[in-house]
């Protein structure tokens, strides 16, 4: 029998490796990685190793698929169900990017920590948005639906075989097989002809809509793996002649802790496709949707955090746009050194991050009464705190990744109220909850506080 973390493992697996064989510069992008982990990990020894095992960062991965209907959500849905892996999280990539991206989003992973540590397979998964009539007027949305009922991504077999897989925790051996065989193909990229003048329609609108919409199959966006330096990564891959987009997403490299996520990407490559012309002929072109995005995982913020770091990209903005000459990382760093703690302890003791707590082994051993307060635990030698890793996604950093590799900005027509879409209704679109990840951060932090308070003798758990 093979349990739900092999098939998740195998499956992550095969589709590097198929990833690999469509996109080259993909594979460059993972041995480059692979070649600055092992570099920061020697330079660094055990620091480097601070967020996940050496063997869990250089294996992680995470994915980007994109669908065009609530039913193709569902189905998604249930593959990733099969291995043991859940809705986290909504992200509305319509409202954070200033482009034309008209999806909403939720990254489907593991919950667990012990599931995390086996493998931590993460696909974020973009749904398109007919509804909204910024993107799309009565006509085109019209035809855009008929378009999507009249296709079928995932095949019945494939479904069957993932239901049973997500209700049993596991497959035989055979089934797990074909399973892995059905999932890894409804990934690939079709070598069925791509309807020229449909595909130009949607285009107008978003090269987005136009790759989820405009194909009769779906496809592997991009495939991440996960590097400790992503600076140094950024400098070798230029070096090798790979054109990387402008920047790196996310908080700014800093002299305090790594923080949430930071992201950047090669560019999308024109890729061979066939094309159906109106005529009906069958011609070579090329489309370009795909590319090799890299991330480099830091910890995961509490909720006051966040909303701290939100508030400081909307000063960088500010000052951005008052300074259009000034390094934009740069006035980031000085605003990050005035407005975040510097060090693991102080994120902690003011509950901006989250951290697992344990006792320590070699806390004082005298006759005294262990402190009560989280501060004076740390302080004193108690208790260590271990950071939680950030296993999630940032919207504006996901729609910097898309519009950076877009040719232009598409359209959108300002004039309309965009259609409402939020978690409740994507829960209600799946079938299934969308978990909130700071309630998982939350939950796991508290879980260890309340461990450290019954080793202790506490009388509650330290706050």
């Amino acid at each position: 029998m093979i349990s739900q973390w092999q098939l998740r493992a195998a499956f992550a697996q095969r589709l590097s490796d198929m990833y690999g064989r469509e996109v080259p510069a993909y594979t460059t992008l993972v041995e480059v990685s692979r070649e600055v982990n092992e570099d920061v990990l020697r330079a660094q020894g055990a620091d480097a190793e601070r967020l996940g095992s050496i063997s869990r960062v250089t294996a992680e991965r995470h994915g980007a698929i994109r669908v065009g209907t609530p039913e193709e959500l569902r189905q998604v849905a249930r593959i990733f169900g099969a291995l043991g892996m859940h809705p986290v999280g909504f992200y509305d990539l319509r409202e954070a990017a200033a482009s034309a991206v008209p999806v909403v989003s939720t990254a489907f992973r593991p919950v667990d920590g012990e599931e995390l540590a086996r493998n931590p397979f993460r696909v974020f998964t973009s749904m398109l948005t007919p509804a909204d009539p910024r993107f799309f007027d009565p006509d085109l949305r019209a035809r855009l639906e008929n378009f999507l009922a009249g296709r079928q991504l995932f095949p019945p077999e494939l479904l069957a075989l993932a239901d049973r897989a997500e209700a049993a925790g596991e497959l035989p051996d055979a089934d797990a097989e074909r399973f892995l065989q059905l999932a890894v193909q409804a990934f690939e990229l079709s070598p069925e002809p791509v309807d020229q003048a449909w595909y130009a329609t949607l285009e107008r609108v978003s090269a987005v809509a136009a790759d989820i919409g405009g194909v009769r199959s779906t496809h592997i966006n991009h495939l991440t793996p996960r590097v400790l330096d992503i600076d140094e990564l950024y400098r070798r891959m230029t070096e090798r002649g790979i054109e990387m987009i402008d920047t790196i997403q996310g908080p700014p490299r800093w002299k305090g802790p790594d923080v949430l996520l930071r992201q950047t990407s090669f560019r999308a490559l024109a890729e061979p496709r066939a094309l159906r012309t109106p005529d009906g002929n069958v011609i070579s072109g090329a489309l370009r949707v795909r590319f090799g995005e890299v991330e480099a995982r830091g910890i995961a913020l509490s909720r006051e955090g966040r909303a701290r770091y939100d508030r400081l990209l909307a000063r960088v903005d500010d000052q951005a746009a008052r300074l259009p000459h000034a390094d934009r990382a740069e006035l980031a760093r000085d605003l990050w050194a005035e407005e975040l703690p510097d060090s693991e302890r102080a994120l902690a003791v003011q509950g901006l991050a989250h951290f697992t707590y344990h006792v320590a082994p070699d806390r004082p051993q005298n006759a005294s009464r262990p402190p009560a307060g989280l501060h004076d635990l740390l302080e004193q030698g108690w208790v260590r705190a271990e950071p939680v890793v950030y296993e999630d996604f940032l919207p504006r950093s996901a729609a910097g990744i898309f519009q950076s590799n877009l040719s232009d900005e598409g359209s959108r027509n300002h004039d309309q109220q965009g259609a409402a879409y939020d978690s409740a209704w994507l829960s209600d679109a799946l079938g299934r909850d969308v978990l909130d990840p700071f309630d998982l951060y939350e939950e796991q932090q508290n879980r260890s506080l309340a461990q450290v308070a019954r080793e202790l003798g506490l009388d509650a758990a330290p706050g």
